[in-house]
């Protein structure tokens, strides 16, 4: 797999050697051959994560220092501008490593992220075909290059229904100032770079955003702080409903896969819903959501749970003239059952300091988090740094 990782670096640079291309910081390596064919844009961006933990109970420390991403991207038109592409490829462990449960050819990688063809079809349509992100809870859908704190909240991290293969048609009207954007998606609903045939049924996702007073400067609705100052309010909310059928992981498309006493896969299926906001205006932004998934059914014996229970996430910000932006974050989780969900009550707090030196293509993040189960007296404290480079 290095062969190969190396092989695709060194045609990338020869191309860009050899080939009319431009370049701008952040903005990646662009090519367009004279019959305007045909385009490309590559993008490099790398994460290096330093993390601290402390365990009041224990008092016992821990930390590391890790490459948290480090990522290739591609997108562009093939022969009109209608039919547009995109592809991403993992390089580092955390975004390659194998799930050891996988049931689809262990010991294989899981480099890529996405491969997905949008074609254009009408004024207001666009259908997706391949393996990218399903229009799920904002935050998820916000690049991990865009974030306003060093990582995602916990409602995230146990929710979200993240990427899976399948088709998705995707809209856009407008009625004067106003913009609503909806979706649907028909996924295999066990996530990315699956091989076997499909477990249970499919998934299925439908999604509405709603953009009262127009639309964000540069996709603002969808890019964590305030980088791109709105000199009037803003605001867009968004609601989520999906349906995996027959779910055989515990979060549907990401966690273990889950088996029985007899080491069969345990189908079950889960309900998700979202719903969420963001509002930005000057130097302010805030984002909120709320999260539910729930199991149609309460199965015994399993290798593991599935996870579901509620989890509600705020943040707000604030960005200086200088570029810095301080931020806290408040987020909570709940289980809905102590004994067939994966998940357990917590509440974690956080507060965020960033310098964004060429906005998000380059910046420094620190964070601080206290973690604590309801009503506990002892918890954890979570201490990260992290860079964050993108041409």
């Amino acid at each position: 797999m290095k062969k190969n990782i190396t092989k695709i670096i060194a045609i990338l640079v020869m191309f860009s050697i050899v080939s009319p291309a431009s370049a701008q910081f952040g903005k990646g390596v662009q090519y367009m051959p004279k019959d305007s064919s045909f385009t490309m844009k590559f993008n490099f961006r790398m994460q290096s994560l330093y993390m601290a933990t402390y365990d009041d109970a224990s008092e016992e420390t821990s930390s590391n220092f890790l490459v948290r991403r480090s990522r290739l991207k591609f997108g562009g038109y093939a022969f009109n501008p209608n039919v547009q592409y995109k592809a991403e490829i993992g390089l580092s462990n955390r975004d390659i490593s194998v799930n050891k449960e996988d049931g689809n050819g262990r010991g294989a990688s899981r480099m890529i992220l996405d491969a997905v063809v949008k074609w254009k079809f009408s004024k207001n349509w666009s259908l997706w075909v391949g393996q990218t992100k399903l229009a799920g809870n904002r935050e998820r859908v916000i690049s991990s290059a865009n974030l306003q704190f060093v990582d995602r909240s916990l409602l995230n991290s146990k929710l979200n229904i993240d990427r899976d293969a399948g088709i998705q048609l995707r809209g856009k009207y407008k009625a004067g100032d106003a913009v609503i954007k909806p979706s649907v998606a028909i996924s295999m609903g066990e996530g990315r770079n699956i091989t076997e045939g499909n477990f249970g049924g499919y998934d299925y996702t439908a999604h509405i955003d709603f953009l009262p007073m127009g639309e964000f400067k540069s996709k603002g609705d969808y890019i964590g702080a305030a980088i791109k100052r709105e000199d009037d309010p803003k605001l867009a909310i968004g609601l989520t409903f999906d349906y995996n059928d027959g779910a055989v992981r515990q979060g549907g498309q990401l966690g273990s896969f889950v088996q029985d006493s007899l080491g069969n896969y345990a189908e079950n299926s889960l309900t998700t819903f979202f719903a969420d906001m963001m509002f930005k205006y000057q130097g302010i932004s805030v984002m909120s959501a709320y999260g539910m998934k729930s199991a149609d059914k309460q199965i015994d014996g399993l290798s593991k749970n599935f996870n579901t229970g509620s989890a509600f996430n705020f943040q707000v910000g604030y960005m200086f003239d200088n570029n810095w932006e301080i931020a806290g974050r408040f987020t909570t989780l709940r289980t809905d059952d102590d004994r067939y969900s994966a998940l357990s009550d917590q509440n974690q707090y956080t507060f965020g300091l960033s310098r964004y030196v060429v906005g998000h293509n380059l910046k420094f993040q620190t964070d601080i988090t206290r973690i604590i189960a309801p009503g506990a007296d002892d918890g954890q404290w979570m201490f990260r740094m992290q860079t964050e480079m993108q041409f």
